[in-house]
């Protein structure tokens, strides 16, 4: 679905002008929209309603998608559980209304202080990532004079042909236990007298808009519970992960959650474990926008650069992944393009750019932020009629955007917005620059 809607005075998202955000709450600004995110959630609902999965499905988030109060107490209002890989993750979902027997706590390197405080939450289950977390959670737990409930995240060495940065279910991958080394470990968590095996967790990596991997994954983890059974060490859930990927440019479609599922759930529906699910990207990516303003148009022999107010300390995954976003205009007037539009394209002839010039006199711009990096990049080659003043949306931005932002360059980070049919919500206020370093000191005199 598409997040914004074109109207002659402008781009709206639900019935929010997107030009009225601006000047209320300020560029560069966060804007999600409450409608995208629960049709996002139930599309994983339904899917799973219709495939007989509703009575034994939890629905995970994973926080580090996007963190915000607001967001997460969505989810939670309407039945979501929590995948969460940090205390501080813990502290979010807790304070903002989710339940501690929802939530999966996963992560290389627990802390002893992380795993007592989990415990104490009561949480559904620790997805254990080595032999040595077995150790420390065990004895960590009789410290409290309780049992911890565990699944191991194993590695089924299957590639996700995706970004090698969110592979994580290579061999080669600091993610998982070995898969020809996790029955050996489960029948030694189950000899242990402080852990309760519950379950098996798989994760292959994020942006996945293939379901063969995952399936694939799937068929090897069936495997081993099975094993397990023999050996009397019977689990009581299965855990598939997440990774989902969205659409973030036309030629690279994202399949519905349905047909994603679909060969995933076919190879559980004779199982009588509980299913869980730990999607993150596809429930937020694109509920959320990042809206920003062009400050300085400086064209060049070699390239044109549109300097805008956000940057890349408010979105990195561009720098980062080298990742596309789409960019948009806002204002009243322009006709944004879309997935299904006639897309021009900036392309170089002989070494020097040129742009194709057919409406709006359209130019071939670097958006780019003003952080002293040459990595402080949003968007290379977009194809832009621009003027100084403008607000541009770059969408797709609701999964790792404010999630990854920093203050880099002493800069505040950003304002975030809800809206709410024909309302807006601030869900958090931009940042001042004296707050940024509030927690400092300078050294005494002499």
């Amino acid at each position: 679905m598409h997040l914004t809607t074109s109207y002659p005075d402008g781009l709206y998202i639900e019935g929010i002008a997107l030009t009225d955000i601006a000047t209320r709450f300020g560029t560069p600004c966060y804007v999600y929209s409450r409608a995208a995110l629960a049709a996002a959630y139930s599309g994983y609902r339904n899917a799973l309603d219709a495939q007989g999965f509703g009575n034994r499905a939890l629905i995970c988030y994973a926080v580090k998608a996007n963190a915000s109060l607001a967001i997460l107490n969505l989810f939670a209002n309407l039945g979501a559980g929590f995948d969460i890989v940090s205390g501080g993750e813990l502290a979010r979902v807790l304070a903002a209304g989710g339940k501690a027997e929802k939530i999966v706590f996963s992560g290389v390197g627990k802390s002893r202080a992380e795993m007592r405080a989990a415990l104490a939450a009561g949480i559904h289950c620790f997805n254990v990532e080595s032999a040595s977390e077995l150790t420390q959670l065990n004895a960590v737990a009789g410290e409290l004079g309780t049992c911890a409930p565990i699944s191991l995240r194993v590695n089924p060495n299957v590639d996700p042909k995706t970004h090698p940065y969110i592979s994580t279910g290579l061999k080669d991958a600091k993610f998982g236990i070995a898969m020809d080394a996790a029955f050996a470990l489960y029948q030694h968590a189950a000899s242990l007298p402080h852990l309760a095996v519950k379950g098996i967790d798989c994760h292959i990596g994020s942006q996945l808009l293939d379901p063969a991997p995952a399936a694939e994954a799937m068929d090897k983890v069936l495997a081993l519970a099975d094993q397990l059974a023999v050996a009397h060490i019977p689990l009581t859930h299965i855990d598939v992960g997440g990774g989902m990927g969205i659409q973030y440019q036309p030629d690279k479609p994202a399949p519905t959650v349905a047909d994603y599922l679909a060969p995933i759930l076919a190879k559980l529906s004779d199982r009588h474990e509980q299913l869980v699910l730990e999607p993150g990207r596809s429930l937020v990516g694109n509920a959320g926008l990042l809206l920003t303003q062009v400050m300085v148009l400086k064209p060049g022999e070699e390239k044109n650069f549109a300097i805008v107010d956000a940057a890349m300390n408010d979105l990195m995954r561009p720098a980062l992944y080298d990742a596309f976003h789409e960019i948009v205009k806002v204002g009243a007037g322009d006709t944004p393009q879309s997935f299904e539009s006639d897309r021009r394209e900036c392309r170089a002839v002989s070494g020097k750019p040129s742009w194709r010039t057919a409406k709006h006199d359209e130019q071939c711009w670097e958006i780019v932020g003003p952080v002293c990096e040459s990595g402080d990049f949003l968007g290379h080659d977009r194809a832009l009629a621009l003027a100084e003043g403008d607000l541009l949306a770059i969408l797709s931005a609701g999964a790792y955007g404010m999630a990854m932002a920093s203050n880099y360059n002493t800069r505040p980070r950003a304002a975030e917005v809800m809206v709410d049919g024909d309302q807006v919500h601030l869900i958090r206020r931009r940042e001042e620059v004296a707050e940024l370093f509030a927690l400092e000191s300078v050294l005494p005199a002499g």
